[in-house]
């Protein structure tokens, strides 16, 4: 069964910058989805790699009418249905900015660390975090080497992390996608190195 493209229609109204993703079974079918991806409309290709347990991760970004198509092309062509797929309209700038490199944490007063089950889920958990309260996403990590699953690392105030925490947590809980969830006030300096 193909996937429905209706909530991609109703999306696509909505202007800004977007994030599309595919979770692919196949990871052969997974470049040649990348391939559809970028002919397909101007986006930007900004993952395209394996991820345990042996799935494809096609991640771009552009205005939300373009990751729409490029969506609906890179998911056309599959052999079967993908893992998840993934349109998040508006999304917040640190969201794209924590998927390309990881930040050091400055002295901070607290860290929060939400995990989920899927990498889409983790997405837009990270997006409700940063628009719910003033935090700095520090990292996300999605799927390499974690067993399909994806976290992210987020810094600021003790009350700002624990709500930013408290709302992503509620999200993904609302999925059944919650893997773990922390908030660890004034951390110790040895985990800064480990929590970017």
């Amino acid at each position: 069964m193909k996937p429905s493209f209706d909530e991609l229609d109703a999306g696509a109204a909505a202007a800004g910058p977007a994030l599309g993703l595919l979770e692919i079974a196949s990871i052969a079918e997974g470049f040649a989805a990348a391939d559809r991806v970028v002919k397909a409309a101007p986006v930007r290709l900004l993952l395209c790699r394996a991820a345990s347990p042996g799935k494809q991760l096609v991640l771009f970004a552009g205005e939300v009418s373009a990751v729409a198509s490029a969506l609906r092309a890179g998911a056309e062509g599959l052999g079967a249905p993908p893992l998840d797929t993934l349109l998040l309209p508006q999304v917040d700038p640190a969201v794209v900015a924590a998927l390309g490199s990881a930040r050091r944490p400055r002295e901070v007063d607290a860290v929060g660390v939400v995990e989920c089950a899927t990498v889409a889920t983790l997405l837009v958990a990270a997006d409700v975090a940063v628009k719910t309260a003033d935090v700095e996403l520090a990292a996300i990590r999605a799927a390499a080497g974690l067993g399909g699953k994806a976290y992210f690392v987020c810094t600021g105030e003790v009350a700002q992390v624990r709500a930013a925490v408290n709302a992503a947590a509620g999200f993904a809980r609302s999925r059944g996608q919650l893997a773990g969830e922390v908030v660890l006030p004034q951390p110790h300096r040895d985990l800064d190195a480990w929590l970017a």
